[in-house]
């Protein structure tokens, strides 16, 4: 049901706070304002679906816009040319870290407001729901003094989280730790963070040169967005610096790639990669409401072939009044992969990708469609929400899905014995 305000009695100003401050205690992570022809559709996205929030008159939305504009710091007489900004407040108590976006359309200016939320972050990495195994590959990763681990995914799917969680574990008085961000999402005591600014010449990679005069432990980049970044980071990392970054990558494999395809030099990649973390976000399961249900035949086979397991029951969404469809929150699905020799041999001999990703996934790696069924098990989400994940629509398109049947491949490969490997990729 849409919210109702009542536009000629209440103050814009207090419209607005009222949006942000409700929105936020709903648990959105965006609220998007989308202008029409009549009207302005409010939106608010939770857990990863947009719903319905409310509908502003023609003759509000020009005055809610440059409200928002005002708090977000931006230029209220530009109307033709896209905006960012940024809006810390505190509402009644609640504070608010948010991130706004102005596009100019043909009906009037769209809005976003990113809501931040990195209260998981204080809380420590083990809040993060990493399985015991890829938990201990993480703390393996970031006890080596020197190297590049990457965490991968989507945009939304929960990089800056585990990474600033990352951060508060290193985050020691004997460590020198600096961050060159853009923006800065998160201010975190003791560690010395860089805004990049294009505009004035500092970018990733001069600040990335700058900071490796800066006697620094660890160097956390926000985002390997070009080449140029990419080879300062991997040069940084072989030099005894521990480098923290992002990517937007699906998994391992691609990441792999994606480097490579920025010119880093095999050689440099192979020494210095320590590790990969990927991960997606799928809807948690509501713990009030949710069933069992029996398992079909389809489901059955995949759970076999994937975890070797006879499943008779799997959990269903159902929907109450705690929750959304039978969903609350999100959790995020990993696949966390430590470069072992092998593999590192392959990345600086250049062999083709089918054999890179038989050792990829021969490697002790746990792939995201693994972690995600062993989840559906433990009841946190649901096998819908895996599958849609890993982008399949229903059972019926399995058959003609390469990203499935790779998936279930990869897993075939980590779980063969060496002894039978070669016997089994013949």
């Amino acid at each position: 049901m849409l919210k109702k305000y009542e536009f000629d009695k209440t103050p814009v100003v207090e419209i607005v706070n009222d949006l942000l401050e409700d929105t936020a205690k709903r648990g959105a992570s965006d609220i998007h304002l989308d202008p029409m022809e009549n009207k302005m559709k409010i939106r608010i996205r939770i857990d990863g679906d947009l719903i319905d929030y409310a509908e502003i008159p023609k003759t509000i939305e020009k005055n809610l816009v440059t409200r928002i504009k005002i708090l977000a710091g931006m230029n209220i007489t530009e109307s033709r040319l896209p905006q960012d900004g940024a809006i810390k407040t505190n509402l009644h108590g609640l504070g608010l870290d948010l991130r706004v976006s102005v596009l100019p359309l043909l009906e009037g200016e769209k809005v976003v407001i990113r809501i931040l939320d990195y209260s998981r972050s204080l809380n420590g990495i083990e809040t993060l729901g990493f399985s015991e195994q890829n938990y201990k590959k993480i703390v393996h990763m970031i006890s080596v003094p020197n190297g590049i681990i990457l965490v991968t995914g989507a945009t939304g799917s929960g990089k800056s989280t585990t990474v600033y969680s990352i951060l508060q574990r290193l985050n020691k008085e004997q460590t020198n730790i600096i961050t060159v961000e853009d923006p800065i999402e998160m201010s975190i005591e003791g560690i010395n963070q860089v805004q990049t600014n294009s505009e004035i010449g500092l970018t990733f990679a001069s600040a990335l040169r700058a900071i490796l005069r800066q006697d620094p432990n660890i160097i956390m980049i926000g985002e390997i967005r070009d080449s140029e970044t990419a080879k300062i980071a991997v040069r940084a990392s072989i030099t005894g610096h521990l480098v923290l970054s992002t990517l937007h990558t699906n998994d391992s494999l691609t990441t792999i790639e994606r480097l490579l395809d920025m010119d880093v030099e095999r050689y440099l990649l192979a020494s210095s990669l320590t590790g990969i973390v990927s991960q997606k976000l799928a809807r948690a399961l509501c713990p009030h409401c949710h069933k069992m249900r029996k398992t079909n035949d389809y489901e059955k086979e995949l759970f076999k072939a994937v975890l070797n397991k006879d499943i008779d029951e799997l959990p269903e969404a159902v929907g109450c009044e705690e929750c959304v469809d039978g969903y609350r929150g999100r959790l995020a699905i990993h696949e966390v992969l430590i470069i072992n020799q092998d593999i590192r041999d392959a990345i600086s001999s250049g062999i083709r990708k089918e054999e890179l990703r038989e050792l990829v996934y021969k490697a002790d790696v746990t792939t995201m469609l693994q972690d995600g069924l062993e989840k559906v098990l433990e009841n946190k989400t649901t096998f819908e929400e895996i599958i849609k994940i890993i982008e399949l629509s229903d059972d019926k398109t399995v058959e003609k899905n390469v990203d499935l049947k790779q998936q279930i491949r990869n897993t075939e490969i980590s779980n063969i014995p060496d002894e039978e490997y070669k016997e089994k990729a013949m």
